[in-house]
């Protein structure tokens, strides 16, 4: 059960969560995250979004005080009066990408492989072409040995023939840990990120800065990526209704989906306690 009181910081996912399927953000969802910042409690905006997507993501969350972004490796303070201040920055050494890159394939074949490097706004990824890629005016094809010469931000690949959460549990067996971190937000890739770097890692930071203690933070998600910061955080987990079987059976409480608002439903209700 949830804490009595309010809550010392909140963070949410975007996509899937927060932000509706036809990628818009209520006035109403707005308006209740100011309601929140009003009311004393810091609000974070986590997501899986590169900081390419800066710009974006500050528009669909705008009452943020920080962002955590690229699922926890860039960790950015907006509530500086000077701008932004970037907090982590962690990154993936290309040869030890490709690495582990080729440990899956012997496993399950071929995989289609893109990366994300640059931090320019709207900036593309490199890599294979695949059709079922939904951004693809943000991308850019380009060979493998070449998106891999320099350090990555996070790495996306898909199996042919394996479906997103089966890939993912191969490639949690064959990848340790200490190589890298990898998980999926629902694109249909998993996710590759640098060792140690989730949304968890990534909210500490933020928590760390503002002197809250995990037992203090309400969170909500929808897709793997989010569960853990669902075992990080102490005052609630909330799933919206949308949400990945797994999230669902991690959270504490389960609101409306995210196109019924369902974040800024539940935290209505909380600040009209």
């Amino acid at each position: 059960m949830p804490r009595p009181g309010l809550p010392k910081l909140i963070a949410t996912d975007l996509d899937g969560t927060l932000v509706r399927s036809d990628d818009t953000v209520s006035a109403y969802t707005h308006e209740v995250l100011d309601r929140v910042r009003a009311a004393g409690i810091p609000v974070v905006g986590a997501t899986g979004r590169g900081p390419r997507l800066a710009e974006l993501t500050r528009n669909d969350i705008r009452a943020a005080d920080f962002l955590v972004m690229a699922g926890g490796g860039r960790v950015i303070d907006q509530s500086d009066p000077r701008g932004p201040i970037v907090l982590r920055d962690e990154r993936l050494p290309g040869p030890a990408l490709a690495d582990l890159l080729h440990a899956i394939e012997a496993e399950v074949g071929p995989l289609t492989v893109m990366v994300e490097a640059l931090d320019e706004p709207n900036a593309p990824l490199w890599g294979d072409f695949d059709v079922t890629w939904p951004y693809q005016d943000r991308f850019e094809p380009r060979p493998r040995l070449d998106c891999l010469t320099g350090d990555v931000i996070k790495a996306f690949a898909r199996a042919p023939g394996h479906d997103v959460d089966e890939l993912l549990t191969i490639a949690q067996r064959i990848v340790p840990p200490e190589q890298a971190a990898i998980t999926q937000a629902g694109l249909g890739f998993i996710e590759i990120c640098p060792p140690g770097v989730d949304k968890a890692t990534g909210l500490a930071v933020v928590a760390e800065a503002l002197g809250v203690d995990p037992a203090e933070v309400l969170v909500f998600g929808d897709m793997p990526n989010d569960l853990p910061m669902f075992e990080w955080a102490g005052w609630a987990r909330v799933a919206v209704s949308n949400a990945h079987p797994l999230v669902r059976r991690a959270a504490d409480e389960v609101t409306l989906r995210n196109d019924d608002d369902g974040v800024a439903i539940y935290l209505d209700r909380l600040l009209s306690r």
